[in-house]
């Protein structure tokens, strides 16, 4: 199966729960599955802040956003913080949560290979 790369292009706490529910369920086909956040998205990787759920995800037993991201790394989703975006937030890699690693958009399009790029 070819590898998925998934683009978060935003801050938005909803386009980012549908990108790791995407890549959960990509890597569940035991497809290789990375996500990587340009720019400002690299606030929703921080292991103690960032844009909040929305309160009704809650109502309906849906995992928050640290625990998807969780079940994502678990899974073998490579999580890829935009080295510009760690600037541009003021962010340091150790304040994202463990298991993400930095990097820039010209690293990930150089190894693409086969795999397919969708942008969120």
């Amino acid at each position: 199966m070819r590898g998925l790369t998934i683009m978060v292009v935003t801050a938005d706490p909803e386009r980012f729960r549908g990108a790791l529910t995407l890549a959960c369920s990509h890597a569940a086909l035991g497809a290789r599955v990375r996500v990587y956040c340009h720019e400002r998205a690299v606030s929703l990787l921080r292991s103690d802040s960032g844009p909040a759920d929305p309160p009704d995800l809650f109502e309906h037993g849906l995992p928050d956003r640290s625990a998807l991201l969780a079940l994502a790394i678990e899974s073998g989703v490579g999580i890829i913080a935009c080295q510009t975006g760690l600037d541009l937030c003021d962010v340091a890699i150790g304040d994202l949560v463990p298991g993400v690693e930095a990097g820039g958009v010209m690293g990930v399009v150089a190894t693409l290979g086969e795999d397919r790029l969708v942008t969120i």
